[in-house]
């Protein structure tokens, strides 16, 4: 016998469509469906996976023989679970069931976005296309040896269209997406073809970019790269797993003032945002958490096991797929502050910093480096010549304690968080913020 066991089972599929300079590149749907078994024995987890659902019993069984073996071989100290508690939330329900339009409108659509790219290169200058559609469905169940019991079904749309520009030897790139739960409603909340415009105007504005400058400036982020800085410098130094692990530079902060008092975080997997999740991969019923409070630590991010060793609530296990469930993230992002963006600029001398071109963290020394896609210099609250290449660093808590404006334009962006070999799909939120004395690196 096991102390405890738990199952997934996930039917479901992913449809993709690639259309690179105008010709469909591909179309693709590949179908999911399998079990995943977790079992607790004494300090040790067994787990597995199967591809037919009605083989769980079997991966059940073979989770508590891994997880009774890795005990006989290895005694730990037992391992305790938070209670799951007992709420039953309201799922989200698709309005416009991406399996009922056809192909031939989804090619369509991507046809009139990638016509409307082409329309704005009014010089002539971009060289290359390149426009993604993807939709995923799974149908969901989870549950335990305790008798809990979840079904729930989850969607996922969305697109992205990339332009490449190019000017004697020089190329750029602009690119625009939008992502979200649900379904083809997802269509409803944006407006594709400006943001196919605007993926074109960005490569033209690149092309003609000087190169930033180096050193200490006051810094505006606009809500994507500032929304990137506080899941990868904060949410991740926040997720439990990760402070047990003696990795994280807010280990032992909880209730200490680490930023500054405009500085509220949060994280809300209940916002119909990229990030969603209505029960988490352990079933726990998802619930907003307030990581900061006007600059004062309030929680981290938990698991069952990782709340019942470090107090706080559960609700943060998530999987990839029918993976393992670890710590993770879902729309995490500073909260609105007072100022209208015109007031984060007002009498600014700096740089203005916009998108988000990936970078590097370390959660345990608390550094990190963000590339952003574009920056503007700044003066007296204008914004002036365009710049490239351009990167923003510096410390996580010094960071926070140097923002001194936060704005009232919250915005999300989407995206996927990789972590134990996995990925899982993330909202990353912030209004317009101004950073003072921020290290700005350029190249020449």
């Amino acid at each position: 016998m096991s102390d405890f066991f738990d199952v997934r089972e996930m039917h479901g599929y992913t449809t993709a469509i690639v259309y690179d300079n105008g010709e469909i590149d591909e179309i693709s749907t590949h179908f999911v469906s399998g079990a995943a078994a977790r079992a607790i024995v004494g300090g040790s987890y067994g787990f597995t996976t199967a591809d037919d659902p009605k083989k769980a019993k079997e991966a059940i069984e073979t989770a508590v023989e891994l997880a009774k073996r890795l005990d006989r071989i290895n005694p730990r100290k037992k391992i305790e679970m938070a209670p799951i508690p007992r709420t039953v939330k309201e799922v989200y329900r698709v309005k416009k069931n991406p399996g009922d339009v056809s192909m031939s409108q989804k090619q369509d659509l991507l046809k009139s976005i990638e016509d409307a790219m082409r329309e704005q290169d009014k010089k002539g200058l971009i060289k290359s296309t390149r426009l993604n559609y993807s939709e995923a469905y799974s149908h969901n169940i989870h549950y335990t040896s305790a008798g809990e019991r979840i079904e729930y079904d989850t969607y996922r749309t969305g697109f992205s269209c990339t332009a490449v520009a190019g000017e004697g030897s020089a190329l750029q790139v602009g690119r625009r997406s939008y992502f979200n739960v649900g379904g083809f409603e997802i269509f409803d909340q944006c407006n594709p073809l400006e943001l196919a415009r605007e993926a074109v105007d960005e490569a033209y504005a690149l092309l003609s970019a000087k190169h930033a400058p180096s050193g200490k400036f006051d810094v505006v982020c606009d809500p994507e790269l500032a929304g990137v800085f506080i899941h990868e410098a904060v949410g991740h130094a926040s997720e439990a797993d990760t402070v047990l692990d003696g990795d994280s530079c807010l280990e032992g902060r909880i209730g200490q003032q680490i930023g500054s008092e405009l500085v509220t975080v949060k994280d809300d997997p209940t916002l119909l945002k990229y990030g969603y999740y209505p029960y988490d991969s352990e079933g726990v019923p998802s619930h907003s958490k307030t990581l900061i409070e006007k600059g004062v630590m309030k929680a981290y991010l938990n698991s069952r096991e990782t709340a019942a060793k470090l107090g706080g609530t559960p609700g943060n296990a998530r999987a990839g797929g029918l993976a393992r469930p670890v710590v993770r993230m879902s729309n995490t992002f500073i909260d609105n502050g007072e100022l209208t963006k015109d007031e984060v600029f007002e009498g600014v001398n700096g740089i203005y910093l916009k998108g988000s071109r990936g970078g590097q963290v370390n959660t345990g020394e608390g550094v990190f480096q963000f590339n952003a896609v574009i920056g503007y210099l700044v003066k007296d609250g204008k914004l002036g010549d365009i710049i490239r290449d351009v990167s923003l660093s510096g410390n996580t808590l010094k960071t926070l304690n140097n923002i001194v404006r936060v704005g009232n334009d919250l915005d999300f962006h989407s995206g996927r968080c990789g972590k134990a070999g996995q990925g899982v799909a993330v909202g990353d939120g912030s209004p317009h913020i101004l950073i003072k004395d921020a290290v700005v690196g350029g190249s020449s």
